[in-house]
């Protein structure tokens, strides 16, 4: 009983902290100068994380910012993110 307590806890813990939305990413270099100027980098929901991921892989010291795409505000928590 109390295994299932916890798994219900946990279960809902997770869906409070879920990304809904669509947003822009932008990766700049330590200068703040645009890494992809040419590209239009979008993801949904919890792409973002995904994307979060790859770019830091291919730019290691790049700072990544994510945008709301509608409200073109910048997302509280995750962003800016700079990669190590």
């Amino acid at each position: 009983m109390k295994k299932t307590g916890f798994l219900l806890g946990l279960l809902l813990l997770s869906g409070c902290i879920t990304v809904n939305g669509d947003y822009r990413i932008i990766v700049q270099d330590e200068n703040g100068q645009d890494l992809l100027p040419k590209a239009k980098l979008l993801a949904h929901g919890t792409g973002i994380y995904t994307f979060k991921n790859s770019l830091c892989t291919a730019f290691p010291k790049a700072t990544i910012r994510i945008y709301d795409l509608h409200t073109n505000e910048e997302l509280k928590g995750e962003s800016p993110r700079k990669c190590r």
